[in-house]
């Protein structure tokens, strides 16, 4: 039998089922084989592993995951699809009817992991909605071990991107603090059914644990702050989150960062440099910004 991967399979599966792309879903069937093979072979390096599958589709990533791996839990949207996965995929395959973005990643990795498993996430994204499901992966408490995931290329770039490129922006400071990111492979719109509008690229992310910063949260607003608008300089944008333009630029000063300066001129370890003076602005009379920055320097 064909793998599901293939058109002529996928149109099999199609007419038997009746069951036709959403757009609502960003559904987009692959159909070429060689690509979601590579995507398991780089998703799973040893079949122990515990693999959990976001968006499955109708098969075409799933297939080759259940391959390599013992068990793998997959999370899809459409109503429609459960019973066809575990109709048409062979391994064990555990199907779970519900949305990603509404699901506690913590609980769901407790619920399946055995004690010292490792565990690995691997997707087909859906291009409108992958920031946010990268963010609810990198957020959680428990430990992955890596993310394998296919994304509009575009936004694959931004990932990759570092402070000499000029997609570079928040996103790549805060996936940077948390995981080492490959580019696995380029993939061209052509080989989806239906053909999509772009191109993607396939990126694996692995937690490095190198960064452990208290207060992560805010680290992740201030970087987020910090690039709200491109072409102001970093003085004003940070003035703007902790409502004191002059006490930013003495922030930026003790972090040794000109202040007329732009966000994406800094990379990672400025960016922690700089939230370490952040840090001292705190128990000050003066009261607290709407971000839960003291506008005032303690005396060290």
């Amino acid at each position: 039998m064909q793998p599901i991967a293939t058109i002529k399979r996928t149109k099999e599966i199609q007419d038997k089922y009746q069951i036709f792309t959403k757009k609502n879903y960003g559904q987009n069937f692959i159909i070429e084989p060689k690509i979601v093979e590579k995507i398991a072979d780089y998703a799973i390096q040893d079949p122990d592993e515990l693999v959990f599958e976001i968006g499955p589709g109708i098969g075409a990533l799933t297939e080759f995951l259940c391959q390599k791996a013992k068990r793998v839990i997959a999370l899809e949207i459409d109503s429609r699809l459960p019973s066809i996965l575990q109709a048409e995929v062979k391994g064990d395959l555990t199907v779970l009817l519900q949305d990603v973005l509404e699901t506690d990643i913590d609980q769901l990795i407790r619920s399946y992991r055995k004690p010292n498993q490792k565990v690995v996430f691997a997707s087909n994204l859906p291009y409108y909605i992958t920031t946010p499901i990268l963010f609810r992966l990198f957020e959680a408490k428990e430990p992955i071990e890596r993310i394998t995931v296919m994304m509009q290329k575009e936004v694959g770039q931004r990932f990759l991107a570092d402070s000499k490129d000029k997609e570079y922006n928040a996103l790549s400071v805060i996936t940077q603090y948390r995981c080492d990111i490959k580019k696995v492979m380029d993939v061209s719109r052509h080989v989806f059914w239906p053909k999509p509008n772009v191109d993607s690229m396939v990126l694996s992310f692995s937690f490095h644990h190198r960064y452990a910063l208290e207060q992560e949260e805010l680290f992740f607003e201030m970087v987020k702050a910090c690039f709200q608008q491109r072409r102001k300089t970093i003085a004003n944008n940070m003035g703007k989150w902790i409502k004191d333009k002059m006490q930013a630029e003495q922030i930026l000063r003790a972090a040794g960062i000109d202040p007329e300066t732009r966000a994406q001129q800094l990379g990672l370890e400025e960016f922690i440099k700089l939230f370490d003076e952040v840090k001292f602005y705190e128990g000050a009379s003066t009261g607290k910004s709407e971000s839960g920055i003291e506008c005032h320097r303690e005396t060290k």
